[in-house]
């Protein structure tokens, strides 16, 4: 889907829903200026279009024992699709990873994961990471604080405080 596919109408409702995936949808229509049917139908279009993955609670990661947020870059020995197919499929199987993409440059993948700690990452890092198929090289560097993390894109109809 492309972003000529949505309205203004559509935006709007994204933005909203950004903000708050909890509202009602009777307060989704009253801040959108839509009758209750309308919008509960235009949701159940984004949904069904794919533009609404899925609603989610964002949890703080320290609260729940998972401080470090530790992003790694990971080589493999052969960039092959059936290499690359491979990896893809092991490395959603490790819980600890929290995003990967595959990227352009020295690394082929670029990878987020959470650990409760050094020891922990440690753990990760040769039981689960390093036996990965093809991994030749992984390279891993801690974040030390989060500056900016946002949970909504910049999609037009939003706005900044």
């Amino acid at each position: 889907m492309t972003s000529p596919e949505l309205d203004v109408i559509d935006l709007g409702l994204l933005a909203a829903l950004q903000k708050d995936g909890r509202m009602t949808n009777a307060q989704l229509a009253e801040r959108t200026h839509l009758s209750e049917s309308a919008c509960l139908r235009r949701v159940r279009l984004l949904e069904q279009r794919g533009v609404i993955e899925r609603y989610a609670a964002m949890v703080n990661q320290r609260a729940v024992g998972l401080p470090l947020s530790v992003f790694v870059t990971i080589a493999l020995s052969s960039q092959s699709e059936a290499a690359l197919a491979a990896f893809e499929r092991e490395i959603a199987t490790v819980p600890e990873v929290m995003e990967c993409y595959l990227m352009t440059g020295a690394s082929d993948f670029l990878v987020r994961v959470v650990a409760k700690d050094v020891d922990d990452l440690a753990r990760i890092h040769s039981t689960r990471l390093t036996r990965l198929s093809g991994v030749s090289r992984v390279t891993s560097s801690i974040a030390l604080r989060s500056i900016v993390k946002r949970p909504d894109l910049p999609i037009a109809g939003s706005r900044r405080s």
